[in-house]
């Protein structure tokens, strides 16, 4: 999927929306690339995902966490889910630069372990080569979008891997075998149950957890709470059924634990901005035959 305005500008913008919500992983949301002019500026806007940038020419100034960075080529910027950013092209040396918008269970960890958040959105790389293989990877990406939803998911982890191996900052990886038992046996229970109205108790009961410690072990894991990550989970499920399948909205809210179809609509606005009716008519996968 492409703007309206991508054949106008065509050698100056790509941008490509991904329509699978199936994988929980990883998942994009959409990329591209841009030559932007000079003084070309976005936001203040807050985003739903991460966002990750790498200038390939030019610079600019990223304007977050009430403080500027001055970002030049051969160095990347991250924005997070909730955080309220602006950044704009220089004046007189406007930056060219390739994006990516992902989420999902181990982007928060990749991220961590290259050294960037929120609090430190700067990447540098290593060196200018591992710089250009990450440079490489983004654009394989964006100049693929007719590849299979596997295969972009595939390029989307050798990104973040590539992101990690070419920090200049990178974090060591802590010990965390017991962390991950707990999580894998928390998204068992959630990918099994999601149908039905379970409580966050409920899931850290299966866990052997109370509910406060499971609360914080999950956000220090996954990035975000585990109501956020139930709602966005059911939610994405629900999309991926109004693509795919003409079952009734109303169906598929009880399908996804909401016997209230109100309740439901405004859950899935909530996440993705437009009621179920109208994500139904712009998505929806006609099966000829």
């Amino acid at each position: 999927m492409q703007r309206q305005d991508d054949v106008k500008t065509e050698n100056k913008l790509k941008f490509h929306v991904f329509q699978d919500e199936r994988f929980v992983d990883l998942n994009l949301y959409q990329y591209g690339w841009e030559r932007t002019a000079p003084l070309h500026s976005y936001g203040p806007h807050k985003r739903g995902h991460y966002l990750f940038h790498y200038v390939i020419t030019g610079s600019g100034t990223l304007y977050a966490n009430e403080t500027s960075y001055r970002i030049t080529a051969g160095h990347g910027f991250l924005i997070v889910p909730g955080q309220t950013t602006t950044y704009v092209a220089d004046a007189a040396d406007p930056w060219e630069y390739t994006w990516i918008e992902l989420d999902g269970l181990r982007v928060n960890e990749s991220l961590s372990l290259a050294g960037i958040s929120g609090d430190q959105p700067l990447y540098t790389p290593q060196n200018r080569e591992a710089g250009l293989r990450l440079q490489e990877q983004m654009l394989y990406i964006v100049n693929h979008p007719q590849d299979s939803p596997v295969r972009q998911i595939g390029q989307a982890f050798l990104f973040l891997d590539q992101l990690v191996q070419s920090s200049a900052a990178p974090r060591r990886q802590s010990p965390r075998r017991l962390r991950d038992f707990y999580m894998k046996e928390a998204l068992s229970f959630i990918e099994q149950n999601f149908q039905r109205d379970v409580s966050i108790e409920e899931i850290a009961a299966f866990c052997g957890l109370n509910r406060s410690y499971f609360s914080k072990l999950f956000r220090d894991t996954m990035g975000e709470s585990p109501q956020a990550f139930l709602l966005h989970y059911r939610m994405a499920r629900a999309a991926q059924m109004l693509k795919e399948t003409a079952l009734p909205i109303g169906t598929i809210s009880s399908m996804v634990s909401y016997a209230n179809q109100l309740h439901f609509s405004r859950a899935f606005k909530s996440v993705y901005g437009v009621a179920p009716r109208t994500y139904r008519q712009t998505h929806f996968i006609r099966k000829d035959g």
